[in-house]
């Protein structure tokens, strides 16, 4: 049984849905908020509301500090050299979109390569795809092996001397797989690309280092990781930034503006034209303070209990078909399990489960060429954090029993 001791930061948790308790196994596609991060954005907007950068007077000082403090604590989270190559965005997509049209389309030229796994969130497929239609680039795919992992013998035939980007998910957000980003980070650089990492799924759940990693680019978002949504972040290399032209123009990212010519701020602000969100920079430094608080030991240790308890569970189900659960990958595998209910259609499994206060996902998940790989339309998605009971496993099944009755599938 794991810590529910929990719950009671997490006054959400504790409500009712369809007048049963909340089973929130949706944890993929956002956390829950602590009442210390809640409290720090009302903090910031009932007490220094003001427009960072901006300002002489102290409510605009005491905005930026919180901002720039932000950016501190998060290149310490992820060990980055330094918090100049700390960029906010609004969320991982964004940074994936801000590396793929400032770098990439600067960086790419026709006939090179562009390398990226079938497993990747649209996020991280969709503005390479854009960017390899926009110069003439060829778009490769890295596929799986039958248990979900990554074909070593295919990276190693993708990642050629025609390769100058390798973008790729740390974790899978369907099948809950963790890839080895160091070893493909060396392939690539051994060529002279550049790799690109989408941490959405990683970076609330594992301890992440980017310089072990050897990323040039790494992007999440605060939403997945208890602060609120709205906030993100993009790491990359120093050089890198440098080099690159803005994303977006207009304040706050120019040093020196002409009628005909604008010399740009240096790093970060070059990367963060306009108001930035300072209440979500609040709340990501109480949710980085919360996480540390908990531990990425016990977080990784209530995550597995949860996941050797629930598999067993599920696969007492006859009508249960499991992806990338195999034995051979649960030394790999996170708090993701992605699954489906023979012949019910995975939104008619979650419309159910609702009624019975059990809340997953449902769909392609943002990662259709996978689902598509994996020969399905859509898949059912269960994804924990260690907020999550064993008891919470229990109402699942029992909501996942009832499926096949109501639709008189079964008897």
């Amino acid at each position: 049984m794991t810590d529910k001791n929990f719950l009671r930061d997490f006054p959400i948790l504790n409500r009712t849905m369809n007048g049963k308790p909340i089973v929130y196994l949706d944890n993929s596609a956002t956390t829950q908020k602590p009442e210390s991060v809640v409290r720090s954005i009302c903090g910031y907007y009932g007490g220094c509301n003001a427009n960072p950068h901006r300002g002489a007077y102290q409510l605009s000082i005491r905005a930026t500090d919180i901002y720039e403090t932000a950016r501190a604590r998060v290149a310490k989270f992820i060990n980055a050299p330094s918090p100049a190559e700390i960029i906010f965005t609004k969320n991982a997509t964004e940074s994936l979109n801000l590396v793929a049209y400032s770098y990439g389309l600067t960086n790419v030229k026709s006939g090179d390569d562009i390398v990226i796994t079938v497993s990747e969130h649209h996020s991280n497929l969709v503005p390479w795809q854009r960017v390899a239609q926009s110069v003439g680039a060829n778009l490769k795919y890295i596929y799986l092996n039958a248990d979900g992992t990554l074909n070593d013998s295919d990276i190693d035939q993708k990642i050629s001397d025609r390769t100058k980007i390798v973008a790729v998910t740390h974790v899978s957000n369907v099948l809950g797989l963790k890839n080895d980003v160091r070893a493909i980070a060396d392939k690539a650089h051994a060529v002279g690309a550049v790799i690109v990492v989408d941490g959405a799924q990683s970076t609330p759940h594992i301890p992440v280092d980017v310089r072990a990693l050897d990323a040039d680019f790494f992007a999440f978002s605060g939403h997945k990781m208890l602060s609120p949504m709205g906030i993100g972040v993009l790491y990359g290399r120093e050089r890198l930034l440098d080099a690159m032209p803005p994303f977006l123009s207009g304040g706050d990212m120019i040093e020196y503006v002409e009628e005909q010519s604008t010399t740009y701020a240096e790093l970060p602000q070059k990367f963060e034209a306009g108001t930035q969100n300072v209440g979500g920079a609040a709340g990501l430094t109480a949710a980085i303070d919360y996480i540390e608080t908990v531990g990425f030991d016990r977080i990784e240790s209530i995550e597995r209990q949860l996941l050797d308890y629930a598999l067993p569970r599920l696969r007492e189900l006859p009508f249960i078909e499991l992806y990338g659960c195999d034995q051979s990958v649960l030394d790999r595998k996170t708090g993701i399990i992605a699954f489906n209910v023979r012949d019910v259609h995975p939104h008619d499994v979650s419309t159910i489960l609702d009624l019975e206060g059990v809340a997953i996902r449902a769909g392609h998940h943002c990662a259709q060429p996978l689902t598509k790989y994996l020969k399905q339309t859509a898949t059912c998605r269960a994804s924990f954090y260690f907020y999550n009971t064993t008891d919470d496993i229990d109402r699942l099944v029992d909501a996942l029993k009832k499926v096949r009755k109501v639709l008189r599938l079964d008897p």
